[in-house]
Order: structure tokens, then sequence, then C-alpha cells
């Protein structure tokens, strides 16, 4: 693990993989078979779980649980305490380690603080949940979603930025200048 930084109160399992560049912070757990990629930050009291898939640049801020069945590409933002699952119905008596449903967090995707993402979904790219929303089906590329449930209100840029649709259907990232069009309540950017 070259150029990495693991505060010496985080407990990094053997057989887990550390990229490059990435920091790990206080009361942190990287549980065996977990990949993190380069250049990563993982705030104060990260859990990782087995087997867990991390992408390059991704930042997983304080109190975060990362549970065996969870992916996560590049460069997307985990806020405050948000929680991912990975049981539809757990119960205390009743094992069910073989149930757990698979979560795909794709790239530049952003998380709030306090948000909630049930498991057996996929986030796409670029989207963006609002703090405290609670997501409990697929978000498509570029979405913005709030609330409890979350639904969709809006569509953000790559650089995380309200998107607003003229007649024709396009946009102009108000920050990089870059265009976005919506059809059929799907948003792309344009090349």
């Amino acid at each position: 693990m070259e150029n990495v930084f693991v505060h010496p109160t985080a407990i990094v399992d053997d057989g887990a993989l550390i990229g490059e560049g990435s920091r790990i912070w206080h009361f942190c757990h990287i549980m065996p078979g977990a990949k993190l990629g380069e250049k990563c930050v993982l705030g104060q009291n990260v859990f990782v779980g087995p087997g867990v898939q991390i992408g390059n640049g991704v930042k997983i801020q304080n109190n975060v649980s990362v549970y065996q069945g969870v992916v996560i590409e590049d460069d997307v933002f985990c806020g405050p305490s948000m929680v991912f699952t990975n049981v539809i119905n757990p119960r205390s008596a009743i094992e069910r380690k073989d149930a757990f449903k698979s979560t795909l967090i794709r790239k530049g995707a952003t998380i709030g603080a306090n948000a909630t993402i049930i498991c057996g979904i996929e986030l796409g790219h670029h989207c963006f949940i609002g703090a405290g929303a609670v997501v409990t089906k697929e978000v498509l590329p570029y979405e913005l979603w709030i609330g409890n449930p979350a639904r969709r209100i809006g569509w953000m840029s790559e650089r995380g930025v309200r998107l607003h649709f003229d007649i024709n259907g396009y946009a102009t990232c108000e920050e990089s200048g870059e265009k976005y069009f919506l059809d059929g309540g799907q948003c792309e950017k344009v090349l």
C-alpha cells in the first residue's frame, strides 16, 4: 500500500486492497476481500464489508457503512451518516445472509447526508440524491431525487448544478457550459 494513509485507530484486515493515494481516517474498518480504489477518502467511523468494491476517487463521509453487496463506481460522494441496506426484510431471529441484494452506485453519483438507499436498486451515473431522502427504486442518470419516499424533482449536471430545460428540451450547465438534452423523461449530455 504505497502512498496510503491509514489512521492508527483504523483497522484494515488482511486481504483488503487499498488503492494508491487513498486516506482512511479514525475508527474505520475495512473487511477482508474489500477493494478500495485509488485516491479515495473514508471519513471517521466508516465500515466497508467483505467483498465490497469501491472505485477510484470515492469520498465516503463520517458514519457510513458500506455492506456486502454494494458496488460503488468512480467519483461517487456518500454524505455523512447516509445508509445502505442489503436485506429487504431483516429479522433478528432469522438468518438471511443468502438473501443479500446487490446495490449499484454508478460513476459520479452524489448521495446526501442521512439519505437511505434500499438494496437491490441502481443509482444512475451523476444522479443526485438529496439529504434525508429514502430511495426505494431505480434512479436514472442525472436525476435529482428528494423526499420520503424519494421522487424525481429535476435534473443535475455532472458538476452538480440544477438544470433548467428550454421548450426544445435543451439545458446548459451554468458552471461548465456543457449541454444536456431531455427526451421522454431521460436526460443525456450532448457531446
